[in-house]
């Protein structure tokens, strides 16, 4: 079908739907745009609960987001709470369903009823919120606020239980579409890229240029039909002739860049959830392997598929390991050479860095393998989320990252992880079915088997004044 039919068409629908929409407003006499307390919030939900004209229920539905937008945070906490208190499972409905149940000995219609009656009422209040103009993006900020408050209050876990339940089928992967974000991208676009960048700051549009326009830079974004101009994750690439171990040359604005298909690496060098309450809804592991097959499309010669990858939790959990006297991974002289990670810019002092690299790097080797969280995984997320998709963790890059927050995050450590496709399915079963890591035997051969110290190996019974890591038993 031609372009220009399918934008007749989809102006035409959107006029209907407007139109829709403003008739009910006039047949809602109370759907003003006005603030709304946590009273008229509720009375709003329960009203829209209770109707069943669509045109109606689209003007209460703008009504109710508008008032919750424009309502203080007060009245908006109130309001959520209500969701957890107010909008639950019709407890008659429930007790009835399953009295059936069981007289029925569990038939299939019985089933069906119990798991009818059992769903909350506020998942039938998101679903018909989400028919108003604008209402995905309005309830994806809504769930931002839950996860804002759920500390506060914990009754705001069986919520976000539901907006997590819905998200999921709303953005599955049929739903998104994969677009390339280059220089010519619209200006609004490119602007949220700027913003929405998490790993490594976009300063200007300089800066931003420089990754967009050379022919050897690619970014890609995942896009929902109901969040037109605003990216859900984002990944941006750079095409190299190797794998590199530091993040610097890739933004360097002075650069050379290279012929495209000169490149024989892919290097995913920075991956960007743009939405706070799309937290946990997984985008990223499609995104890369679609990006994958875009590349290899475009670009035969590009055989290698990298990630340049920071390690934000490497820095917290050496801190601690430092301070436990106890530590089975360091020595008392290693926790007192390591001090000197306190020490601001010690990076910069070459002979400083010589004495800390074979202590770090052993150590990060014990991070990655052997340190997990309390569900038996990997602490570092960027690690539960490239191994979870099936990538090898490749090598340790020591000071790969020499800017302020990755000194903060990691003492400069970064990580490549290799997407090896043929082993990708095998790394992803070992890691969910096992718990196993996919890590070169470069990275393992850096495990310690015994403390790492900073005492000086010995030769001919005098000390070599070099730091050592304790050989293997």
């Amino acid at each position: 079908m031609p372009q220009a039919t399918v934008d007749r068409a989809s102006e035409f629908l959107g006029g209907l739907f407007t139109s829709l929409t403003e008739r009910g407003r006039s047949l809602f006499k109370s759907s003003s745009d006005q603030p709304k307390s946590k009273d008229e919030l509720i009375s709003l939900g329960e009203t829209l609960l209770s109707r069943r004209g669509e045109a109606t229920g689209v003007a209460m539905a703008s009504a109710l987001l508008s008032g919750y937008d424009g309502a203080t945070e007060e009245d908006q906490i109130g309001f959520l709470d209500a969701l957890a208190e107010q909008f639950g499972p019709d407890l008659a409905q429930l007790t009835a369903a399953v009295e059936t149940f069981h007289v029925s000995g569990a038939s299939p219609d019985a089933a069906s009823q119990l798991l009818k009656a059992a769903e909350p009422r506020r998942q039938e209040l998101i679903r018909r919120l989400n028919l108003a103009p604008g209402g995905t993006a309005s309830l994806v900020r809504m769930r931002e606020a839950v996860l804002a408050h759920l500390r506060e209050h914990p009754q705001l876990k069986n919520v976000d239980d539901d907006f997590v339940h819905l998200f999921t089928s709303w953005f599955n992967r049929g739903f998104l579409v994969l677009q390339r974000i280059d220089w010519n991208t619209p200006a609004n676009i490119l602007e949220k890229i700027i913003r929405y960048e998490q790993v490594h700051a976009i300063h200007n549009w300089d800066d931003l240029r420089a990754r967009l326009a050379p022919a050897d830079r690619r970014c890609y974004g995942f896009f929902h039909p109901q969040l037109v101009d605003e990216p859900l994750i984002f990944v941006e690439v750079a095409l190299t002739l190797d794998r590199p171990a530091a993040i610097a040359p890739l933004l360097d604005l002075d650069r050379e860049p290279i012929a495209a298909k000169a490149a024989t690496t892919a290097v995913f060098y920075s991956i960007s959830n743009t939405q706070k309450g799309l937290a946990g809804i997984s985008f990223g592991n499609f995104l890369i392997k679609q990006v994958v097959e875009e590349i290899k499309r475009e670009l035969p010669n590009v055989q290698s598929f990298v990630t340049l990858s920071p390690v934000p939790g490497f820095a917290k959990w050496l801190k601690q390991e430092r301070a436990n006297e106890e530590s089975a991974l360091l020595d008392a002289s290693a926790r007192a050479e390591l001090a000197v990670l306190e020490t601001p810019d010690w990076q910069e002092d070459r002979e400083v860095a010589e004495h800390i690299r074979p202590l770090l790097l052993p150590l990060a080797a014990a991070y990655f393998l052997q340190a997990k969280n309390p569900r038996g995984q990997p602490l570092d997320p960027v690690a539960r989320f490239h191994l979870g998709n099936g990538a090898r963790l490749e090598s340790l890059n020591f000071l790969g990252d020499r800017s302020p927050n990755g000194m903060r995050q990691s003492h400069g450590l970064m990580v490549n992880y290799l997407y090896a496709l043929d082993e990708i399915e095998n790394n992803h079963e070992a890691f969910v079915e096992r718990g196993q890591v996919a890590a070169a035997s470069a990275v393992r051969k850096q495990l310690p088997s015994k403390p790492v110290t900073s005492e000086p190996r010995k030769a001919n019974g005098k000390s070599n004044g070099a730091l050592a890591i304790a050989p293997p038993a």
